[in-house]
């Protein structure tokens, strides 16, 4: 597995979260701030997918994706034939070894519950996509996941990469369970669009 950053990031994870069920109620900060989680990727990617920043289960579970009714991996295993059953670490090795890239646009941000809606604008701190993009010249593609993703990528991120070779840049529905308004099906022929 040498060159997969997902082995580090499998090794290395996320700054633990605290066990706060005995622990006195304190009143918090009405938003919390959360972190994203380093890229998937190897140096030979092609496409990159985005999304805005983890939800809840996901920074619990260390893991992109990770609420059940998320239909992320199940698009995946349909669109890429990477079943949605297989153990996390080896469902990122294989999107990694087809050339795929996964991850945010923030890298950190406050953050009340789940929804994008609930981003603190004020806190966004966008990732190092210009330093990415250095260090995976093959990308040529980014597909956003859902309309929050694209927006901001636009917004505060696009303009800061002027000497990049061209992005063909596609916003994707939604595989979060709060967009409800487009059937499974719907969605995974819209994610056709990734297959290479």
């Amino acid at each position: 597995m040498a060159g997969f950053c997902v082995s580090e990031y499998c090794l290395r994870g996320c700054a633990a979260i605290p066990d706060t069920r005995s622990a006195p109620k304190i009143q918090p900060h009405p938003m919390s701030r959360i972190q994203s989680f380093p890229p998937i990727s190897t140096p030979n990617a092609h496409t990159l997918i985005l999304g805005s920043m983890p939800g809840i289960a996901s920074l619990d579970a260390n893991q992109y994706y990770a609420h059940p009714r998320n239909a992320f991996w199940t698009i995946i295993g349909e669109v890429l034939g990477i079943q949605a059953t297989l153990p996390y670490a080896e469902r990122t090795r294989r999107l990694a070894a087809r050339g795929y890239a996964l991850w945010d646009v923030l890298g950190t941000c406050h953050r009340e519950g789940s929804l994008d809606s609930r981003i603190d604008e004020n806190t966004m701190e966008v990732n190092d996509f210009a330093d990415f993009l250095a260090r995976h010249p093959g990308i040529d593609r980014v597909f956003f996941n859902g309309a929050a993703a694209e927006r901001i990528f636009r917004r505060r991120v696009l303009d800061t990469l002027k000497s990049t070779p061209p992005l063909s840049l596609i916003r994707l529905p939604s595989t979060s369970p709060a967009h409800a308004s487009l059937a499974l099906v719907d969605k995974i022929l819209a994610w056709n669009r990734i297959a290479r």
